[in-house]
């Protein structure tokens, strides 16, 4: 398929099947059908091929071997590589007089050839494929367009004027009636078969990313697993693993898939499916997800489902599911020329009637035609959607914005909603100590570097959040003695000859120690916020508390004031608990919260505000944003999170500073205008100038200046968006918005 109106021919031919009901998605080259009972999917195949196109059933798993070998993108970064060489000098010759030497136009013809012939091949192939089938797309303008100039060129050098030697495009700017026996328009031919290729070569490139999310989420699993047969250890590839097979999963190593723990205890970090910031503590009896890590003690792990039946494969499911069922978005250009290709045609074959009616010579009447192919052939038009993205995208990676194509763009037009996913987007998404509370006569320093020094010997990620603490405070920790791990509580160790405890308040109770009333107050109120609270006590007194929590990234609240600035409502969206969202959410300025979200239920919110009337901007970063993003009108990743956020997504925030997101729909509406205003001029000047060349006044220089002019705008006007700023510190509200707080199952 090479423009939009392909899908829409598929669609409507395999709708017409009995019993068919089928959507054609053109990013993604997928085709969703459903037929009836007793139907062979062969016959879908068959009408799909009639129509002139190519299919085939999807492979069981995406092919990451391969994935960077695709001919057809290599064969167009070859064709426009070359073209490109051959057709800067034949435009030169052309709009240069000082350089049009005795056979210059010899030479044109010698480089043009080859571009307009090997170069445009693609766009010739499909223009006869769609007139086999009687249906005309951009691709038949473009192959008629530089096939009649030409063919008009050689006809002028060799039967007309144009090979005569010293033959020069002057610089007379009457508009007078002629032949064109004297005319060439090489330079039309290979400028617009290069332009075209250009804006094709890039749309393929971004297109053949499709299909990266998907293979990116079956690629985080587990690749092999350390199975349990007969009291023996066995190390076997992950696709041997069958239901009821025990496994054991060491710490600092990915469980193999979803099963029930047997044997042990541990913390396990869900961040990377879940998006829950604290690591879920579990032990023998408690369910656990295949490619979360095991951040804590060593487990047996009995298999509960395998393959395409675990919460990993279901979804990538999601996620192919939402990206297939994506609004099909065309291409502006495409969208007009659906009218604009038969109407250009029309007047070209109206043209030559009229002039031979009318008693013209046979030359001046063909000469007219051609006139009307070639102006109306889409020089800036080809320039239009490449040159601004281009230049948008460029400016945009300097800020930290990658936009992934022109398809992203449309979607900015009308988003009015923004869903911002809490940890790692609002919030760093890591465990840091936020507050130290320490008992009356206990130094905060003291308390911090003893229980740092514990901690340090742990691989808990609260441990770690603590020791990190310590290490920026104290510098070096002493090594603790008799370290001791309490699974689920906590640890113990002997600092400076002290027995300390560091860990939940029940440890502290093990050895008869108890929190004070001022330290019980301040555990309950740090817990009724969502916090977590690690307890200290060395020889046999509490010593004090840690507040440790995922921390609001400090340029949240500007982000979230200058979303509101440019007309997008904020909406926070968490697996977390209600109290723990309305805090962050209340921090930043977010009055609409939905907390307690499965991570399947994402994508359904999005449908859900969707449903609502709402266009809806999704930012997340995790495994567990990957449906949404693809099921949002615009998915923008934050660059900190993970490859499958990232691929999902259609922006990515490379810096994972959330203000860029502010920035990117700010970049993708101004760069959008942009190309809506090359598009308007390209096709304004076709219109103008048509009438013109269906007269017979269109003199070949006033046409070679219009469409060079024409280009020179396209270009001058996407080289504005170099200019783009990002927006300076946004205006802190003054006033609080009480946050409402939508809980979901």
């Amino acid at each position: 398929m090479t423009c939009a109106s392909c899908a829409m021919r598929i669609e409507k031919k395999l709708n017409r099947l009995d019993g068919v009901t089928a959507t054609v998605n053109y990013a993604t080259e997928k085709a969703r059908v459903t037929i009836p009972a007793g139907m062979d999917v062969t016959a879908v195949i068959e009408e799909v091929e009639k129509t002139g196109y190519t299919a085939a059933l999807p492979a069981a798993k995406p092919d990451a071997a391969g994935k960077d070998d695709d001919p057809e993108l290599t064969g167009l970064r070859n064709r426009l590589i070359g073209s490109v060489a051959l057709s800067v000098p034949v435009i030169a010759l052309a709009m240069i007089p000082a350089l049009q030497f005795t056979y210059w136009q010899w030479l044109s013809l010698t480089l043009a050839a080859p571009v307009v012939v090997w170069g445009a091949w693609p766009f010739h192939k499909a223009a006869f494929i769609n007139a086999r089938h009687g249906a005309a797309t951009m691709d038949t303008l473009v192959s008629i367009g530089t096939l009649a100039a030409f063919a008009w060129s050689l006809y002028a050098l060799f039967f007309g004027t144009a090979g005569m030697p010293g033959m020069t495009h002057g610089f007379s700017f009457t508009v007078a009636a002629s032949d064109g026996a004297g005319n060439i328009y090489l330079e039309v031919a290979s400028g617009v078969t290069t332009f075209v290729l250009a804006g094709r070569y890039f749309e393929k490139r971004s297109k053949r990313q499709a299909g990266a999310a998907l293979r990116a989420l079956l690629e985080l699993g587990a690749r092999d697993v350390a199975i349990l047969r007969d009291g023996q250890e066995t190390r076997i590839p992950i696709e041997k693993l069958h239901v009821g097979d025990e496994f054991i999963i060491r710490p600092g190593e990915k469980i193999a898939t979803d099963g029930v723990v047997v044997d042990g205890a541990s913390a396990i970090d869900m961040s990377l499916l879940t998006g829950e910031s604290v690591p879920i503590e579990v032990t023998v009896g408690d369910t656990v997800s295949g490619a979360t890590v095991n951040a804590g003690g060593r487990l047996l792990v009995r298999a509960t489902r395998v393959g395409s039946d675990t919460q990993l494969a279901q979804m990538a499911k999601l996620v192919e599911d939402a990206q297939s069922g994506k609004a099909e978005v065309q291409r502006l250009a495409d969208r007009i020329s659906g009218i604009f290709v038969p109407i250009v045609l029309g007047i070209a074959v109206i043209t030559l009637a009229a002039w031979l009616i009318t008693g013209h010579p046979v030359a001046a009447a063909f000469t007219a035609a051609v006139a009307v192919l070639i102006i109306a052939c889409p020089c800036a038009l080809g320039l239009a959607t490449p040159t601004a993205l281009l230049v948008g995208t460029g400016r945009g990676a300097q800020l930290g914005i990658l936009i992934k194509g022109p398809e992203v763009l449309e979607s900015t037009r009308t988003v009015d909603t923004i869903v911002l996913d809490k940890t790692g987007t609002v919030t760093t998404g890591k465990m840091t100590l936020i507050d130290v509370v320490t008992a009356p006569g206990v130094d905060e320093t003291e308390l911090l570097r003893v229980a740092g020094a514990v901690e340090a010997a742990s691989e808990h990620p609260i441990a770690r959040a603590v020791a990190a603490a310590a290490t920026d405070q104290s510098g070096a920790l002493p090594v603790p003695e008799s370290f001791v791990n309490i699974e689920g509580r906590g640890v113990q160790g002997v600092v400076d000859g002290h027995l300390a405890l560091v860990g939940r308040a029940t440890l502290l109770e093990d050895w008869s120690i108890t929190l004070d009333h001022a330290l019980t107050a301040a555990k309950n109120a740090a817990e009724a916020a969502g916090r977590t609270v690690v307890s200290v006590a060395w020889d046999g007194e509490a010593r004090g508390l840690l507040v440790v929590a995922d921390a609001i990234k400090p340029t949240s609240h500007e982000a979230v004031a200058t979303f509101k600035q440019i007309g997008l409502t904020p909406i926070l969206i968490t697996g977390d608990n209600a109290i723990v969202a309305r805090e962050v959410a209340e921090a930043v300025g977010i009055e609409t919260v939905i907390a307690d979200v499965l991570p399947k239920d994402k994508a359904e919110t999005i449908r859900r505000l969707q449903a609502e009337g709402k266009t809806v901007a999704m930012v997340g970063d995790g495994v567990n944003d990957a449906a949404a993003l693809a099921t949002a009108d615009l998915g923008l990743a934050m660059g900190t999170g993970t490859d499958v956020a990232i691929e999902a997504a259609d922006v990515t925030l490379v810096r994972g500073d959330l203000r860029a997101a502010a920035d990117a729909v700010r970049l993708a509406r101004r760069t959008l205008g942009t190309i809506k205003t090359n598009l308007f001029w390209a096709f304004a000047y076709n219109v103008a100038a048509i009438p013109l060349a269906a007269l017979g006044l269109l003199n070949p220089m006033i046409a070679g200046a219009a469409m060079a002019f024409s280009s020179v705008f396209v270009v001058s006007n996407s080289l504005r968006l170099r200019s783009f700023r990002p927006r300076g510190t946004a205006t802190t509200p003054t006033t609080n918005t009480p946050t409402r707080v939508l809980e979901t199952a």
